[in-house]
């Protein structure tokens, strides 16, 4: 069927806005969430005044953090100081992209539910995530403040050190798939429902143990928070930010942790297939399709609720207790379970 190209064009664009405006909602969203899971932990109630139950409280923040004034000290470089924000942001919005958030179907040749579908998705996403790290980077240099630089130097070391145990974490994974590409990724984990799931039939537990842990760390969310540890460095590589470069801080920080629940997701979690597999009567593709998308968000909340849940429960570990156990006990559990899978798949061949 030959496609119009400005048919074409006009639902990828329409497509990329959809996505874009879904991706802000759950980070607000999800900042909402946090404070009242951590409320409630705490003994508390967390925002409750705004709209019903609180739920108009992150339009608030957001339209504070709009008109607030924008602040910017006289020492700082510029150019650069401008820019760490924008390349943080950015890099947490185009990962998005990469990720398929249910089945794969076309409408006058357009995927729905997926911005860009490529043979190595999983290589750009984790290649585009990493580049992340430049914006903090650069935003506690170009600050001019001890504090700022410091959170920098920790941020950059941990990031490094854990991408390692990460990057290492998912080869077992492309080892039982055979490909980088995320759907076929997902299409092999949805034969028989919970039992195909990497984490279960692939025997990925360890894998998934030590992505869950390397994520904490390459998010910079606690107990792996020491770039930003307000009892030692202020604010850390944000500190001398307000208003919108701010914001856009912690919006990045928390489309991070969507995209690396929706990740877990599809590696490990069998991405939109259902937990029961062809156990459930097939409604038509209409109903298949919703389902997908429901189990597929069903277990990125699940992940939220996990990065909220530890946050909220466990205490700041120190640096070098961190650095040592990426180093000394995750890098080598990661390279055991690549033997581990190899040594298993060679046997299953023969």
């Amino acid at each position: 069927m030959e496609v119009n190209i400005w048919i074409f064009l006009l639902l990828n664009a329409l497509k990329v806005i959809v996505v874009t405006v879904l991706l802000l909602m759950c980070v607000a969203y999800t900042v909402l969430l946090e404070r009242k899971v951590v409320g409630r932990i705490q003994n508390r109630w967390g925002p409750s005044r705004v709209g019903p139950f609180g739920l108009l409280q992150p339009l608030c923040d957001g339209l504070k953090l709009f008109l607030k004034e924008d602040l910017m000290p006289l020492s700082v470089e510029r150019p650069l100081y401008i820019l760490a924000p924008i390349i943080a942001l950015s890099c947490a919005l185009i990962s998005i992209s990469m990720v398929p958030f249910g089945p794969d179907i076309t409408f006058h040749g357009v995927q729905i539910f997926q911005i860009s579908d490529v043979n190595i998705g999983l290589l750009i996403l984790l290649g585009v995530a990493s580049v992340g790290v430049y914006g903090i980077a650069l935003a506690g240099w170009s600050s001019n403040n001890k504090y700022s630089l410091l959170g920098a130097l920790r941020s950059s070391a941990q990031i490094v050190s854990y991408e390692l145990s990460l990057g290492l974490s998912l080869v077992g994974v492309i080892l039982l798939s055979q490909s980088f590409r995320l759907r076929d990724i997902v299409d092999r984990q949805s034969a028989h429902g919970l039992l195909s799931w990497n984490i279960v039939g692939g025997f990925q537990f360890v894998a998934f143990f030590i992505y869950l842990i390397s994520a904490y760390a390459e998010a910079n969310r606690a107990p792996f928070d020491m770039p930003e540890a307000e009892t030692e460095l202020t604010a850390g590589y944000h500190t001398e930010y307000s208003s919108m470069k701010f914001a856009m801080f912690f919006m990045a920080e928390y489309a991070n942790m969507i995209t690396i629940s929706c990740v877990a997701t599809l590696l490990f979690l069998g991405g939109w297939s259902s937990p029961f597999g062809n156990l459930l009567p097939d409604g038509g593709p209409v109903v298949q399709s919703l389902l997908g998308v429901f189990w597929f968000a069903a277990k990125v909340f699940f992940f939220l609720f996990l990065f909220v849940w530890v946050r909220g429960t466990l205490p700041r570990i120190r640096y070098d207790q961190l650095m040592g156990f990426g180093w000394k006990f995750l890098l080598p559990l990661a390279i055991l379970n690549i033997v581990a899978t190899s040594l298993w798949l060679a046997l299953r061949g023969t």
